[in-house]
């Protein structure tokens, strides 16, 4: 049996109604950002919304009602903490499930109904969801390592929308792997019953892509760190410089590139075929594309020998 085979909802989840609608909001206002300046009224709201650490410096002027919705950047750390207890507590009710046959707990069963997860036997998921959430799960614990060991954190600000939505993206996002689980009743429905019968070429050549994607993450977080120390390793100042090295020779914000290829890197693992996460990709292309074209923008701005040959976000394209 093919890895999409089987029962399929015929309407759109809503998760995948959740995605879509974030993937085209985004779209949007990077389509608007393209916009030559002058040809659309500006409104400082929706810069400051959309905005965030360096890139509210190119904004409008900043009302006092929006700097008093700021919130620190470091925060962001917060971000990964939800989700490595959340999707930690995710890992481990599959786990149970998949190995010792312990059925989910009725309020999750309860919860993945009421976002769209189906009741189907078939296909190949129960191993390509495992592995994905490992993957969100590894992602979440390295960024909050980076967060609070790595990375050298300004005075910059992020709204409290932006704080807020943080918080609930990765809830968001193991809720969806989660529901893409071949389910019978509250149990997990495994194909022959034999978990690593269902191992196939896409579940190793999507975790070759998550490891490679996610080595140069660090690698460019290193890199941007290191602008604001000594050779000591000693914090000497907060100030942006023009980060040079591994894939910052071909796009400005090499970071937000490699988390998209992480998301296609778990596309790959569910086997191509699997709709809802697409969405979620497409979502994660948009919005680290507008955040990639806010910040060449910053570094154009702010440096007249900035290198004239990277490009925002894909290289030799955008």
């Amino acid at each position: 049996m093919a890895p999409w085979a089987g029962a399929a909802p015929s309407m759109l989840s809503p998760l995948s109604a959740v995605w879509l609608t974030l993937a085209a909001a985004f779209l949007l206002t990077l389509l608007l950002q393209l916009v030559p300046p002058g040809l659309l009224p500006s409104c400082a709201l929706f810069q400051d919304l959309i905005r965030y650490g360096k890139t509210k410096r190119g904004a409008p002027p900043r009302p006092a009602v929006c700097r008093s919705f700021d919130v620190p950047k470091r925060y962001f750390s917060h971000f990964y903490i939800i989700s490595v207890l959340w999707n930690g507590f995710l890992l481990w009710c599959l786990t149970q499930s998949l190995f010792l046959g312990a059925p989910f707990p009725n309020w999750l069963h309860a919860l993945l109904r009421t976002v769209g997860a189906a009741q189907f036997r078939g296909g190949e998921l129960a191993l390509s969801a495992f592995l994905v959430l490992v993957f969100l799960w590894l992602h979440s614990l390295r960024r909050l390592f980076e967060c609070l060991w790595v990375s050298v954190f300004s005075n910059a600000v992020i709204h409290l929308v932006q704080y807020c939505f943080g918080l609930v993206y990765y809830v968001l996002v193991g809720l969806t792997v989660l529901s893409q689980v071949p389910m019978d009743g509250r149990n997990v429905y495994v194909t022959g019953k034999n978990l690593l019968m269902q191992a196939r070429w896409f579940h190793i050549l999507g975790m070759m892509l998550f490891i490679w994607s996610s080595v140069h993450q660090y690698k460019c977080h290193v890199i941007l760190s290191s602008l604001r120390k000594n050779k000591a390793g000693v914090v000497i100042h907060c100030n942006h410089r023009i980060p040079f090295g591994d894939w910052f020779e071909y796009v400005s914000s090499p970071n937000y590139l490699a988390e998209l290829v992480i998301y296609i890197s778990m596309a790959v693992t569910f086997g191509f075929h699997n709709a809802t996460w697409w969405l979620v990709v497409t979502y994660v292309f948009f919005c680290q594309a507008l955040s990639a074209f806010l910040s060449h923008r910053f570094y154009k701005s702010t440096f007249v020998s900035y290198p004239k040959h990277r490009k925002a976000f894909l290289p030799f394209l955008f």
